[in-house]
Formats: structure tokens, C-alpha cells, sequence
């Protein structure tokens, strides 16, 4: 179900576009940020709410990726494997990554602390190769920065 706050959450989504379905990726993250993560549960509220089929709805919240449909650490790291990341040292940061935390690709820390997960662009090619931790984006990324970057995440 639903809380009351999620609802009004939604709403304020619905009421700008032009029909309840175009604000499920909003609701989906409102639920997401609530919670943590999307349940099939929760999913067939928001798809109940949006006036949506579950399967209409799991289909945006599986192609959207950054709707997690299991649980994720309480911080989230994206490492860029664009292109540019890949020629400027991802394979070093992700290895990094990986040492640091004890975890590869797709995992999450043994505390919940953290999860790590590829992304195909994180839109600063200009500054690669880049990492995200939750909404923070970080340029230039190098392995001595990886112990400060991660520290700074309780």
C-alpha cells in the first residue's frame, strides 16, 4: 500500500503531465526513495494508482535502470563504462572499486553499505572517467581518490 506521503508525492507528478501513465517512472522513483527499492508489491500499488496494467509497469521499471528492482546498498555506486571511461582508465577504477569494497559488478557490501553497478554514460565524457555515488557525480576520477570518494559515504 501506498503511505499518504508517497500519494501526495505522486499526485503533484500527475497533476503535469497529460495522463496518469506518464508519471510512472516519477512515481516509481518516489516509491524508490522511500523505500530503498521497488517490490513487486509496491509495483502493483503504483501500476493500481497509475491505472496500469503490472506488467505495463514492470516493463518501464525493468528498461529504466535506474529503478532497482531488488535491494541496493544504502549507497549506490555507477561507474561510467562509456567509451571515454573505458579509454581513460574504467577497467583501472572498477577494479579499484572492486578491491575497496570486496564486491564485484552487481554487488552489494556485506554491510549494505554499498552497491556497485555499470552504467553506459554518465554524461561527462569530458571528465572521465567518472563515478556516481547516489546524485553525486565525480570527475576525473583516479585510484588515489577512490579511498576520500568512498569515505565520504557513511
Amino acid at each position: 500500500m501506498l503511505s499518504p506521503e508517497e500519494t501526495r508525492e505522486i499526485d503533484r507528478e500527475i497533476a503535469i503531465v497529460p495522463n496518469r501513465s506518464s508519471a510512472s517512472i516519477e512515481a516509481l522513483k518516489t516509491v524508490q526513495r522511500h523505500r530503498g527499492w521497488v517490490t513487486d508489491e509496491a509495483l502493483a500499488d503504483v501500476a493500481e494508482y497509475l491505472g496500469m496494467s503490472r506488467e505495463e509497469l514492470d516493463g518501464v521499471a525493468t528498461f529504466y535502470n535506474l529503478i532497482y528492482r531488488r535491494p541496493v546498498g544504502r549507497h549506490v555506486v555507477l561507474v561510467c563504462d562509456s567509451v571515454s571511461c573505458w579509454i581513460l582508465g574504467y577497467d583501472r577504477i572498477r577494479a579499484g572499486l572492486e578491491r575497496r569494497l570486496g564486491i564485484e559488478l552487481g554487488g552489494t557490501t556485506r554491510d549494505g553499505r554499498f552497491t556497485l553497478l555499470p552504467m553506459c554514460c554518465l554524461g561527462a565524457c569530458d571528465h572521465a572517467p567518472v563515478l556516481m555515488v547516489d546524485e553525486d557525480t565525480h570527475r576525473d576520477v583516479d585510484d588515489a581518490a577512490l579511498d576520500r570518494i568512498l569515505e565520504s559515504y557513511p
